[in-house]
């Protein structure tokens, strides 16, 4: 015997960016957003504080642009720090289907 009933679901029905307020909707459905997140933890000067930040793709660039110049300022008279800058998180090029190998979250053996 099956029993029914009516019941309220909480759903996500967007994600905006926090920076510019602009919805990370796309015309084809899904959301694309990226997200910087800590938690920080016992002995650190936040501890006990999370952090969520969404964004939308232009102001995630846009962040990570100035990360990579911070980078690029903190290593200026290293022979490597301009390399390391360009890629800086970069894990996957190509992964149309999310399925690249991901070193930290499945270390090969």
């Amino acid at each position: 015997m099956k029993i029914t009933e009516m019941i309220e679901v909480e759903t996500v029905t967007d994600i905006v960016c926090d920076v510019c307020g602009g919805s990370t909707h796309l015309k084809t459905g899904g959301h694309q957003f990226g997200t910087l997140k800590a938690d920080w933890g016992y002995g650190t000067t936040h501890d006990g504080e999370r952090y969520e930040v969404h964004l939308c793709e232009q102001c995630f660039f846009q962040a990570l642009a100035n990360l990579k110049q911070e980078r690029r300022t903190h290593t200026l008279f290293s022979e490597d720090g301009q390399d390391q800058a360009e890629n800086l998180g970069l894990v996957a090029q190509g992964d149309y289907f999310d399925d690249a190998w991901d070193p930290i979250s499945s270390p090969r053996k």
